[in-house]
């Protein structure tokens, strides 16, 4: 096997694959690349059994043929080179041989059957906008759980309609909830999935660097796969029952402000620098025309800052994880923000205004203050 690649080319797909291959596994093969070389291209493959990535580049094929090659250690080599075409030749036991310009690397690969298969993708079964993927990608993967025992929080649900795609995303303690009125005429019936959070990762890297405006969205009965032309994710399906999330969005909450967005997440910000690093805790006091964010640590003091608001209801004091708080506030890029509440106890309800494409709400539960 002989082929030559573009530095560039080779580059930026191992420069994607990155984030697939297994770095602590004791299955050694994943820790490499399968390479097939083949015509005038060369495909480039890394799993660790959750999700997969191929890829493809352009290249000249003198001896067609497959190898694996150390993902991590290759990635460092082909980003070190000088940036001129770069040779690779294998040879007998699984060696490799690169050259480029005056540097020679001989690497040690493994046998490419040891390489798990690739689950092959059917037809698509719809076409998804990729900037409306990514967005609710991003709006809503900070909520997932990081709880193993939480199996079924640890990816988020994707909801496909004739009229609308929906994403929603919870731990237990918050929910976020993003929505985009969107037509896909493939779609004839609801279609709901779990997306494996490092899945969702995987996406938004592969979309940004992706010229496609849509992406492929299929499915068998155990993977999902997104096809962005050269680039295909699969992805093991979760299974199990995503949690009933219309039950949990709140009714009721008629006590409420609006505030300008970068300015709360400003201001919850500076406040918590002297929050108590366990709880987390601020506290959002409203008052006849004013909200009043405040924190305190027992042993460094303690911090307040009062802004202007219209809220003309009774008072009310709720306690929030300020990280919560900020995680929503800051991935948003919406003008202003909505608080709703029903009491110091019950949910609260946080939504972007103006709501004109997306309709983004994230519900979170309150701390005891």
């Amino acid at each position: 096997m002989e082929f030559t690649v573009k530095k560039f080319d080779l580059l930026q797909e191992l420069t994607l694959i990155q984030g697939v291959v297994e770095r602590k596994t004791t299955i050694p093969i994943l820790a490499n690349v399968l390479i097939r070389a083949e015509g005038s291209e060369l495909e480039i493959i890394a799993t660790d059994l959750e999700i997969g990535l191929k890829s493809v580049c352009p290249l000249k094929t003198t001896n067609p043929g497959s190898m694996t090659m150390p993902a991590k250690r290759l990635y460092e080599i082909v980003r070190a080179l000088p940036d001129k075409e770069i040779k690779f030749k294998k040879g007998e036991a699984n060696w490799v041989t690169v050259t480029c310009g005056a540097s020679r690397f001989r690497i040690a690969g493994l046998p490419q059957e040891d390489f798990p298969t690739l689950a092959e993708p059917p037809e698509s079964i719809v076409m998804i906008p990729a900037d409306v993927l990514a967005k609710l990608i991003t709006r809503t993967i900070f909520a997932i759980s990081t709880e193993d025992s939480k199996y079924t929080l640890s990816g988020a649900l994707l909801v496909l309609r004739p009229g609308a795609i929906t994403m929603v995303a919870t731990d237990g303690h918050r929910l976020a909830h993003a929505e985009k009125a969107e037509p896909f005429e493939e779609v004839t019936e609801e279609i709901r999935i779990l997306i494996p959070k490092k899945a969702m990762g995987e996406l938004v890297r592969m979309i940004a660097e992706s010229d496609n405006e849509r992406i492929g969205f299929a499915r068998d009965e155990n993977h999902l796969f997104f096809d962005l032309g050269t680039r295909l994710l699969v992805a093991r399906m979760l299974t199990g029952q995503f949690p009933n999330y219309e039950a949990v969005l709140p009714s009721g909450n008629d006590r409420s402000f609006i505030v300008d967005r970068e300015e709360i997440n400003a201001a919850i910000r500076r406040v918590s620098i002297l929050s108590d690093e366990r709880s987390r805790t601020v506290k959002l006091a409203m008052s006849n025309g004013t909200l009043e964010v405040t924190a305190s640590h027992s042993d460094l003091g303690e911090a307040h800052e009062t802004r202007e608001v219209d809220y003309s209801n009774e008072d009310l004091q709720v306690g929030f994880n300020y990280q919560y708080l900020l995680d929503f506030l800051g991935t948003a890029d919406e003008a202003q923000v909505t608080f709703e509440f029903k009491d110091s106890e019950s949910s609260a309800q946080l939504r972007t205004l103006p709501a004109k494409d997306y309709n983004y709400r994230y519900v979170v539960m309150p701390m005891r203050i």
